[in-house]
């Protein structure tokens, strides 16, 4: 099995032609995903806080009512 090194120079000059390549999006399109990402964060988070606040209040009332008896 050969190991075959690449020069620095040659990887840089690889990387460059690569970089070229990519196609990069437009402004307008990152602030869109950046927006949409912040609403389902917040969206999410709020269904979770939801979620968390009915269980824990389920739970609750569960653990008294047996109490009681």
């Amino acid at each position: 099995m050969t190991d075959k090194k690449t020069s620095p120079a040659l990887f840089v000059r690889q990387v460059r032609q690569e970089l070229s390549k990519v196609t990069w999006p437009e402004r307008k399109d990152t602030l869109i995903s950046s927006a949409v990402v912040g609403i389902l964060i917040i969206v999410f988070s709020l269904f979770f806080l939801l979620t968390d606040q009915v269980l824990s209040f389920s739970i609750k009332h569960i653990i008294n009512f047996g109490v009681g008896l």
